[in-house]
């Protein structure tokens, strides 16, 4: 992975925050795993892409984290039955 791409007019600033142990473990473990030089370029890139890429807003990942949780917990629901609940005629 490369540097954070800067304006070249733009001033860097540093960024101080606070964080647990246990998390800033996973953050060192997944920037090591993907392939980043370092954990501030991990941040960095993972910023950008939250900042230019808003996907999901909070209530949206919420709700995919709980249909992660229903789908280990087996509760879950043939297509046909999904189609008869929800009023859904598509095939």
């Amino acid at each position: 992975m490369s540097e954070a791409a800067t304006d070249e007019d733009d001033e860097v600033v540093t960024v101080n925050f606070k964080t647990t142990q246990s998390f800033l473990d996973t953050i060192d473990e997944t920037w090591q795993g993907r392939g980043f030089n370092s954990r501030s370029e991990f941040i960095r890139y993972t910023l950008r892409d939250a900042a230019e890429n808003p996907t999901f807003d909070r209530d949206e990942l919420i709700a995919l984290l709980q249909a992660e949780v229903d789908i280990d917990d087996g509760r879950t629901m043939d297509a046909e039955t999904a189609r008869e609940q929800f009023g859904s005629e598509n095939t």
